[in-house]
């Protein structure tokens, strides 16, 4: 197409929301009218689900549930009068409680004020509250925010650190509150306040289903808000989940729903043309031709916004990349979400999107609005906005001159009203795509796949952990697999004794590469000598002779274990 068809496609296929002042631009994705037809009868069914979805329909097959995270914004239409009551509850006492934080009715025992925020949580108990943070906080918050949003020690030692913690409020949020990384989080964080003798459960707050573990555990703590069972992680921004903490930065968690439920009731539309998730929806059927076979790179044109593509990942991904699809068959759908912010692309991965491999489709998010106030020209005539906007043009341009095809969203601002529109059309493009490619959106059997898989090597460690120590004696690791059971588990066994010596955790190995032969080894606690062909280990007064071991021309590891006390020691020889 020339300039002038591109610029008549363009007209003929731009969605305008006049209330919202949202543009969103399929253009560049160049599906035909036969493509359309065929889509017709699915379309047809998606607009049907939805209805079914927000009427209270099982949406959620696998687990038997309803799927309402709809309501959360537009209580009116939850089925009945005790789920709209689960809805508007929850946000009067997250007001409630907000006023009362910020007025200093509510503060840290021997403090006027709270001044911080933790926020200790994983997946969309994380993500979504991060983004909105980020998006939307104002410059100077009434409190600021931090997250330990992992099960990793270092990573928790380094945002404590940086926290007061006697002024900090700490929230926890796990729906069942069984999620190991949730929970190991707030016994970190609870430790860490009690070596300061700080009362935690003062310092804290729950939002969890009620009768959880969580719920139980934190009935001496400031509060607890609800989560509904029928609201996942991943939909969850627009629950407590996301307003507590959204309100306590001081955003304005009203307009955020004002603006979702606009895009509610604009995506409710059964036509194409004029429902902009539904759109999305076709937009991504057409790239990854019904199959995920190309990857959707998130570009938003703001700084604000960098966080998107991270929110987008959980949203996208968990929702869409599944195994089989709702008729049992194996179809191994999904698409890859990745991106960061323009323009910091431009000089990152735009050189391959422009000229690598055709594998993606790009959507592009610009902000209209460059900041508050004037801003100077850096050359004449030109701003920095001025520049942030041609670069955006001008990357769409030189992608789709390569047959390189990009969606484009157009804001006025970032604002809540805006945020929560986006929030919304995604929300919905996900649930018209899934009914497109008939595959469940609500569930997430690979992820609880992962859980299990994790749960069963913290078992093996346990095992090995008591065999060692009721043994008493040295054992290779072949032997030590064997005495536990899992003789086809030795890689397991070696990479948990390899963490738990790395830790200093009652364990630790030393391992020496020895030609031919290796002489006695004696192990002594304190002083570790090493020799070509003797290795000596001081364990205060205790001392092991092991027997010598002899290999010609061989190439075998030995992994020698043995406890004494409260220590194991595993030795491992590289023997050639």
């Amino acid at each position: 197409m020339d300039n002038l068809q591109l610029w008549q496609r363009y007209q003929d296929w731009l969605y305008y929301h006049p209330n919202l002042e949202l543009y969103l631009d399929v253009s560049r994705i160049p599906f035909d009218e036969a493509f359309l037809k065929g889509l017709e009868a699915k379309f047809e069914r998606a607009f049907q689900d939805m209805t079914a979805l927000e009427q209270g329909a099982i949406a959620n097959p696998d687990e038997q549930r309803m799927v309402g995270h709809y309501w959360l914004r537009a209580p009116e239409l939850a089925p009945n009068q005790e789920l709209r009551a689960e809805i508007t509850e929850p946000i009067a006492q997250i007001k409630e409680f907000v006023k009362k934080i910020h007025s200093g009715a509510i503060k840290p025992p021997d403090q006027e004020k709270f001044s911080h925020i933790l926020c200790v949580g994983i997946g969309g108990s994380a993500l979504g509250p991060k983004f909105v943070g980020s998006a939307l906080a104002p410059d100077f918050p009434p409190l600021e925010i931090a997250f330990i949003d992992n099960t990793d020690p270092k990573g928790i030692d380094r945002t404590l650190a940086h926290l007061p913690l006697a002024t900090t409020l700490v929230i926890v949020t796990s729906k069942s509150g069984g999620t190991p990384e949730a929970r190991n989080g707030m016994l970190e964080v609870r430790n860490a306040y009690e070596k300061q003798d700080l009362d935690f459960p003062q310092h804290a707050v729950a939002v969890t289903m009620p009768g959880s573990q969580l719920d139980k555990y934190a009935q001496d703590w400031l509060t607890r808000f609800p989560m509904q069972d029928w609201v996942g992680g991943r939909t969850s921004e627009l629950s407590a989940v996301g307003l507590l903490p959204a309100a306590l930065q001081g955003i304005d968690i009203d307009e955020m729903l004002a603006g979702a439920k606009e895009m509610d009731i604009a995506t409710r539309v059964h036509n194409l043309k004029k429902n902009p998730s539904a759109l999305l929806a076709l937009a991504w059927y057409h790239e990854g031709n019904g199959k995920g076979e190309k990857d959707m790179v998130i570009l938003p044109y703001k700084d604000s916004l960098y966080l998107f593509s991270r929110y987008l990942q959980q949203l996208v991904m968990e929702s869409l990349g599944k195994e089989k699809d709702l008729d049992g068959n194996k179809v191994y759908q999904g698409i890859a979400v990745y991106g960061n912010k323009g323009s910091t692309d431009q000089h990152a991965y735009v050189q391959q999107l422009r000229e690598g491999v055709p594998n993606f489709f790009a959507t592009f998010i610009e902000v209209l609005k460059d900041r508050q106030g004037d801003s100077m020209e850096v050359e004449t005539g030109s701003t920095t906005g001025d520049f942030l906007s041609g670069l955006l043009q001008g990357t769409r341009q030189a992608l789709y001159e390569n047959s390189r095809h990009s969606i484009t969203i157009t804001i006025p601002e970032v604002t809540p009203r805006q945020v929560g529109a986006l929030i919304a059309l995604y929300e919905r493009a996900v649930s018209f795509y899934a009914s497109l490619v008939n595959i469940n959106a609500y569930h997430q059997p690979g992820v609880e796949a992962g859980k299990k898989a994790a749960a069963s090597i913290l078992d093996l460690q346990r095992k090995i952990v008591q065999v060692v120590r009721e043994t008493g004696t040295a054992l290779d690791l072949t032997t030590l697999a064997a005495k536990i059971g899992s003789s086809d588990q030795v890689e397991a066994i070696y990479k948990i004794v390899r963490h738990l010596n790395a830790n200093r955790r009652s364990l630790t190995i030393t391992g020496s590469v020895i030609s031919y032969q290796l002489s006695v080894i004696s192990y002594q606690l304190s002083v570790i000598s090493y020799q070509l062909s003797v290795i000596s280990y001081q364990l205060s007064d205790v001392s092991f002779k092991l027997i010598s071991y002899l290999f010609t021309r061989c190439k075998l590891i030995s992994y020698l274990v043995i406890y004494s006390g409260s220590h194991i020691c595993v030795a491992h020889f590289n023997l050639c």
